[in-house]
């Protein structure tokens, strides 16, 4: 059992859970604490109050908000959890020099090896807005970070005793950065706050909140104090200011922070623009990126991105946006959004789109809730099993099993396709509580399937959905699509072949696109209304998701057009067809289709090599990256093998 709890709420309290964990240890609960990272410079470490395990958003550290997103997340616990944590953890050790190295002490993708058992379905990380938050941290260091932190503390003490001294009362005795006023006059004080153009919070019943940043200044806070309690600011801010610096007990003693914060050198060598910009150089040229050379991971689709795709996200008019604010603010946002949902149906074959998952296992989970509650709306609700070829990738089975669905595993031929017969016998066996099967086409293994339509009436003609894992679209676009194959639900992977990059692992968007049946069911929102959605439940903080990437697959979609999508995949499945004729004398091509060809990837087989010589797949992916190119994706879908797919780049 587990408790989580808020260190500073979202009205803007701090609270002191000291007292509560320790009650909640000898229980033996589990602790987890939300925390903001910039509060944090300031306050007690959750972990030395005894939580087990803290969580929180990284956007307080350089990230823009971004209409909702990218943003990455940080997640620490105890020595005894980490097993536990997803995603992997880098470790120091020595090379065979004795030289200092870095490594993955941990790097299990825990759904490609206990699948349905797995603690999460988390697979897309959010690594390039993590560095941004790590570079800014290395930047500022800690005497910046506890400046940026106590100016921000110390306006919003002016303004909390502006606005008791203009005769407002506050919510709260204790924050940081965030004050809940109390007005009876509601309406009057937000038509004043948009009249100055400036958003407050509006959800809170009987008051405003407002949050300050470091970009407030002095000047924002007088407008703030006049604006809230409708009266003109009459003293002197400097005097105000002497008054709290003196008096402030905003935050108790108690949770004052006492430990120094990152105490690593790294974090005290580089505070000028010059000695950044090198550091980041350095680290750079350690990578062997796209700008270099391919990366022929096979299922990632590792594409180059043009700049002038890249370009649009770096206009404040995108990142500077509030996720919640005021939709005639948002207008163009808006007619982005609705564009590029009108052509992601029309590549998909589908009706309408769901642009708020923010990965692609974001998506699946996402779609198969859509499903849950068709089937519900229906009285169908004890619909829960959930058929999964034995080739799946792994987050297939991790997110049906958190959807609360039961896995049943469907064979597979020794051509690598679904096994047909062993499908329709367990869907008949079933029938009564099928609710979806989960493919992927073309297969993971590379190979498109001709029984693929056969797949989606048998499940139809039992009372189940097909959801169609869009993973590989970048052999289907132009081509074929999946509402014309006959699925009711895909995840799209903006971030693969919709050119968002992913270097690393992301960030990501993993849209998801339903017929018109399912439309009502996709995810809602508890803050802002979606049109033509039944739920309030979300997959996301924001309900558009990661929006502020989405400018980069609306680029890529509007300057290739019609025929340079379906070019684009054209040359993919070329490209993957040259390497495997090329291959093919030798190494084993474990999979191809009835004509001998492959998709948009191709498994080659080092098991033989393995056998005769002793040299492993690792030892093929060292020696490339010997000679500068990136190793293909290793043992996966098939133990011992290479995939590769060079896109169409």
């Amino acid at each position: 059992m587990g408790v989580l709890l808020q260190q500073v709420g979202t009205t803007g309290e701090i609270h002191d859970y000291s007292q509560l964990i320790s009650e909640l240890k000898t229980r033996k609960i589990i602790t987890s604490v939300a925390a903001d990272l910039m509060a944090l410079v300031l306050l007690t470490a959750p972990g030395q109050q005894g939580a087990d395990i803290v969580l929180g958003s990284a956007q307080r550290f350089g990230v823009p908000m971004g209409y909702g997103g990218p943003h990455a997340a940080f997640f620490a616990c105890r020595d005894e959890y980490k097993r536990a944590m997803p995603g992997r953890i880098i470790g120091v050790s020595r090379d065979a020099a004795g030289n200092r190295a870095l490594r993955m002490a941990m790097q299990t993708r825990e759904q490609h090896i206990r699948r349905e058992k797995a603690n999460s379905n988390i697979c897309t990380s959010q690594v390039l807005l993590a560095n941004i938050a790590a570079m800014y941290a290395v930047y500022h260091g800690p005497e910046g970070l506890k400046n940026i932190a106590q100016r921000i503390h110390r306006l919003t003490d002016i303004l909390a005793a502006g606005l008791i001294q203009n005769g407002m009362t506050l919510r709260h005795q204790t924050w940081f950065d965030t004050l809940t006023v109390e007005t009876a006059d509601k309406a009057g004080v937000l038509q004043r706050a948009k009249d100055a153009e400036i958003n407050l919070r509006t959800d809170i019943v009987g008051a405003v909140g407002v949050t300050l940043s470091e970009v407030t200044t002095r000047e924002d806070v007088v407008r703030l104090i006049e604006i809230i309690s409708g009266k003109a600011f009459s003293d002197d801010i400097d005097t105000l200011d002497a008054l709290v610096a003196s008096s402030s007990t905003s935050i108790p003693t108690a949770m004052l922070r006492k430990d120094a914060v990152l105490t690593h050198e790294n974090f005290h060598l580089y505070h000028s623009e010059t000695e950044m910009m090198r550091y980041m150089h350095r680290l750079e040229n350690k990578d062997l990126a796209l700008n270099q050379a391919m990366i022929p991971l096979g299922s990632c689709t590792m594409k180059l991105n043009a700049a002038a795709e890249m370009l649009p996200i770096t206009w404040p008019e995108f990142t500077e946006m509030h996720p919640f604010c005021p939709p005639y603010q948002a207008q163009g946002y808006q007619i982005m959004i609705e564009q590029l949902s009108n052509w992601l149906a029309a590549i998909t074959g589908y009706d309408a789109m769901c642009m708020q998952p923010n990965s692609g296992a974001q998506g699946e989970y996402a779609g198969l809730l859509a499903i849950r509650r068709y089937h519900q709306s229906r009285g169908e609700g004890n619909r829960h099993i959930c058929l999964i070829p034995s080739s799946a990738h792994g987050t297939n089975p991790a997110s049906a099993h958190m959807a609360g669905m039961t896995v049943v595993v469907v064979g597979c031929d020794e051509n690598g396709n679904i096994d047909i017969a062993d499908l329709k016998a367990k869907a008949e066996k079933h029938q009564a509580e099928l609710s979806c099967v989960m493919v992927t086409y073309p297969s993971t293994h590379g190979v498109y399937e001709e029984g693929i339509r056969e797949v989606c009436e048998i499940i139809h003609q039992y009372g189940g959905q097909v959801y169609l894992d869009g993973a590989n679209m970048n052999a289907q676009v132009g081509i074929t699509t999946p509402g014309f194959i006959g699925s009711d639900v895909s995840h799209l992977n903006l971030h693969k072949t919709f050119c968002i990059p992913h270097g690393g692992g992301g960030p990501g968007m993993g849209p998801i696109g339903v017929k018109a049946h399912l439309a009502p069911f996709v995810p809602g929102h508890s803050v802002v209304e979606m049109d033509g959605v039944t739920t309030q439940g979300a997959v996301s903080a924001a309900q558009f998701g990661s929006a502020s990437i989405l400018p980069i697959s609306w680029m890529y979609i509007r300057m290739m057009g019609s025929e340079g999508l379906k070019q684009a995949s054209q040359v993919a499945i070329l490209n993957a067809n040259y390497i495997a004729q090329r291959l093919k004398d030798d190494y084993d091509i474990l999979y191809s289709g009835a004509e001998g060809y492959v998709a948009h990837e191709c498994i080659i087989d080092i098991r033989p090599l393995k056998a005769n010589y002793g040299i492993s797949e690792m030892d093929v992916a060292k020696r490339l990256i010997d000679y500068g190119f990136h190793a293909p994706t290793m043992s996966f879908p098939v133990a011992g093998t290479l995939m590769i797919e060079p896109t169409e780049i």
